[in-house]
């Protein structure tokens, strides 16, 4: 028996690992890092991006994939390295968040998207779900409660707050506002009058005063004003 026969039986003996034949490759680091949630992170703010990786990146069973500063970016960086979660902000460059969402599950249906935004609008949170987003999140969500919701999603649930599932709720009870009575409104939160409105889409001003009195009444406000700040503030349309 030469001496390395007897230094390598002396190591086993003592508890100590084997030595990989030469060539071999360690593989307990790459399982490793498999086993942790891989995150897409995609906002527009780098302080925003920077933070969260900063947070995810010190959690033992997360690890940050990539980071997106806008939708269409956010669709790339998913098709390259498919992420087990993706935190995705609503309002971005080149492509929204609602856009982006679609755009991903069109190439995986199940691809679990956490929305963190600053946005609690009834219409903002029901065409993200509707997109088909499992989370909805706003960014003053408490940091643990936000891995809490990764875990979650990760693991197949949906991840709505409470008071947020309500405002769902009511979106979804609630009357609807046709495509073309939100052209109406979006026309209106310019300061445009019902006949500059008929002429923008070609419909007459008698047409436009119905689409108006229609909206008043599905919204129960009582003045154009009344009509852009509550729609504003529901996502119904962004000024």
């Amino acid at each position: 028996m030469n001496a390395k026969t007897k230094s390598a039986r002396k190591g086993r003996r003592a508890g100590l690992p084997a030595r990989l034949p030469r060539g071999a490759r360690n593989t307990n680091k790459s399982s490793k890092e498999k086993s942790r949630i891989g995150v897409l992170i995609a906002d527009d703010h780098s302080v925003v991006r920077e933070g969260l990786v900063s947070l995810i990146q010190r959690k033992a069973d997360m690890r940050v994939v990539g980071e997106a500063s806008n939708g269409l970016e956010a669709v790339e960086l998913w098709k390259r390295h498919r992420p087990d979660v993706t935190l995705l902000d609503l309002r971005m460059p080149e492509l929204d968040g609602v856009g982006a969402i679609k755009q991903i599950r069109e190439h995986d249906e199940n691809a679990r998207i956490v929305v963190l935004t600053t946005f609690d609008g009834d219409e903002d949170i029901y065409r993200a779900i509707q997109s088909g987003a499992k989370g909805y999140l706003l960014k003053d969500v408490p940091r643990e409660a936000l891995m809490d919701c990764i875990r979650r999603v990760h693991a197949g649930e949906t991840c709505v707050p409470v008071h947020l599932a309500a405002k769902l709720a009511e979106r979804v009870s609630g009357e609807t506002l046709s495509a073309r009575e939100i052209d109406v409104l979006k026309l209106m939160s310019k300061g445009k009058s019902n006949k500059e409105i008929g002429s923008a889409l070609f419909i007459s001003e008698g047409t436009v005063k119905s689409h108006v009195k229609a909206i008043f009444s599905k919204m129960n406000v009582m003045s154009r004003t009344e009509a852009v700040a509550n729609a504003t503030r529901r996502g119904l349309i962004q000024l």
